[in-house]
């Protein structure tokens, strides 16, 4: 095992056997180091990589802390890792959210508040007879993560985000746009309201499925 990767499994095991807890600080490089039986080099590399993916959080003239280990800062690497997608993995990425977001949207029907509806509904008025891809990605990112919000289940909902984010979501929209495609697709999110208002999960997750599934179809028969 490399050197950085086995300092990376060594602080893993720290913090998943709670001897490191979230928002704990931890020791000093040299102590850590010596503690762990690494050079300092590779502790320092580990660390820098726990980082990026939200594991550690170097202040800088503070020390370096266990982040909160929170679903939405854990799951914020999959959202990067899937803007690399290529544009023939799209249906994949879709056929991923088909499974997982009309669940979310059924489990949000007794939960989603009519302020929320109210404020999605405005939103949806707002684009207007003629928006831009750019006000469309927003709405659409907007109206999705605001109903996966408040399915109760936070890492469903980080899970969604990631998958889905704006650069996916500009791919898709733009395609979607090309193929005059747009006034449907509001249409659907209308339907998703209603439901959600009806506090009809059933329906509701009917919806959101006939909504993904329209997106998967149009996709196909550009290809």
């Amino acid at each position: 095992m490399a050197a950085t990767d086995e300092a990376i499994e060594k602080i893993k095991g720290m913090i998943v056997s709670g001897a490191l807890r979230p928002g704990d600080r931890l020791p000093k490089e040299s102590e850590l180091a010596a503690e762990l039986g690494l050079s300092r080099n590779s502790l320092r590399e580990a660390v820098r990589a726990l980082s990026l993916i939200r594991i550690l959080d170097v202040r800088q003239g503070d020390g370096t802390y266990v982040t909160s280990l929170g679903p939405q800062l854990l799951l914020e690497a999959l959202g990067f890792v899937v803007d690399f997608h290529r544009d023939d993995t799209v249906l994949e990425f879709l056929a991923v959210r088909r499974i997982l977001e009309p669940a979310a949207t059924a489990m949000a029907a007794s939960r989603i508040g009519e302020e929320q509806l109210d404020a999605l509904d405005a939103r949806l008025d707002a684009l207007g007879d003629d928006p831009s891809v750019e006000e469309l990605v927003a709405c659409d990112l907007e109206f999705h993560r605001g109903i996966a919000r408040d399915c109760g289940n936070s890492v469903l909902c980080s899970l969604l985000d990631g998958l889905s984010g704006p650069s996916t979501r500009a791919r898709v929209w733009h395609g979607l746009a090309r193929r005059d495609a747009v006034g449907r697709t509001l249409r659907e999110h209308r339907a998703i309201l209603g439901a959600l208002r009806d506090r009809d999960a059933e329906a509701a997750r009917s919806w959101a499925t006939v909504h993904i599934a329209s997106v998967e179809q149009w996709l196909r028969s550009a290809r």
